[in-house]
């Protein structure tokens, strides 16, 4: 059974990012024509391409016994928004955070996660320019390695009360209404970081505490939090909607519409309750400007 190998399966995975960020670091210096284009106002490399294809190939050439669905960012099909059939499916994103990647921040990821029947189960995210990669199992917490493959437990701060709390945010995928929210909420600090991802792992390595989601005319998608959703929960923090309830992936619509908190724990339920009262206040002001 599926679940009884998750450690084995997750080995196997770890190996393959591994790999996939072989892959795009070597197109971060250069090693090959970018070729970016233009994908439904997103910009798509070359580099999401070949990691995309490394990782569906290693996965599927070495879990041929198991029926695992893939859902990927860059074989998803958009217009159809059709959920896998399987229980058991990863999700992926080969590149996180492709802007960061194109400008050279070193703020991009490689998300991998394995749900079953919607939640996670296996989670993976690897920061290729720190080269570290944090790896969970469902109920087994959460770990850091760099290449040396040595694991150490890792959790987020102890922080409670909001006005200690550092806030993370997107350096580009603002909107108005999420501007005006975080203005009025009252963080100790505020650091701007590209790719969820690199964002969560923030929370983790004790930088920052919170990282909050709020959808617009557009969303962030299945592949953008289910890895890190569950590196962050396994870790003992939290990951919900504004109204404490978990997210689902494979659904058939892969957008996850809406507000979203990420938390480091203690305050979780207090700052999804502060967020929802202000963008109700937010929203009534907004309309009467209209």
């Amino acid at each position: 059974m599926i679940e009884n190998r998750l450690a084995e399966i997750g080995a196997i995975a770890c190996d393959v990012a591994w790999g996939a960020a072989d892959v795009l670091r070597a197109y971060y210096r250069g090693e090959g024509d970018l070729n970016i284009q233009d994908k439904t106002g997103d910009p798509v490399t070359a580099a999401d391409l070949a990691a995309n294809h490394y990782i569906l190939e290693h996965l599927q050439a070495q879990l041929t016994d198991e029926p695992f669905g893939y859902l990927s960012e860059e074989t998803y099909d958009l217009v159809k928004m059709e959920a896998k059939p399987e229980d058991w499916v990863w999700i992926i994103d080969p590149l996180d955070g492709t802007r960061d990647f194109i400008e050279k921040t070193g703020e991009y990821a490689i998300h991998l996660a394995l749900t079953y029947q919607g939640r996670p189960q296996i989670g993976i995210v690897v920061i290729p320019e720190t080269e570290k990669l944090y790896f969970a199992i469902k109920g087994q917490g959460t770990t850091a390695e760099g290449r040396d493959r040595h694991r150490t437990p890792i959790r987020p701060s102890s922080h409670s009360r909001i006005e200690d709390l550092v806030l993370v945010a997107s350096r580009s995928h603002r909107d108005l209404r999420l501007n005006k929210m975080l203005e009025r909420m009252p963080f100790g600090d505020r650091q701007y970081v590209g790719s969820v991802g690199c964002k969560i792992s923030t929370i983790l390595e004790q930088r920052t505490d919170v990282y909050i989601s709020l959808s617009g005319k557009s969303a962030p998608k299945d592949w953008d939090f289910a890895a890190p959703e569950l590196i962050l929960t396994e870790a003992g923090g939290q990951f919900t909607s504004f109204t404490g309830a978990e997210l689902r992936y494979n659904q058939g619509d892969v957008n996850q519409w809406g507000g979203l908190m990420a938390s480091n724990g203690p305050c979780h339920r207090e700052l999804y309750t502060l967020a929802s009262q202000l963008l109700v206040e937010i929203d009534a002001e907004l309309a009467e400007e209209a």
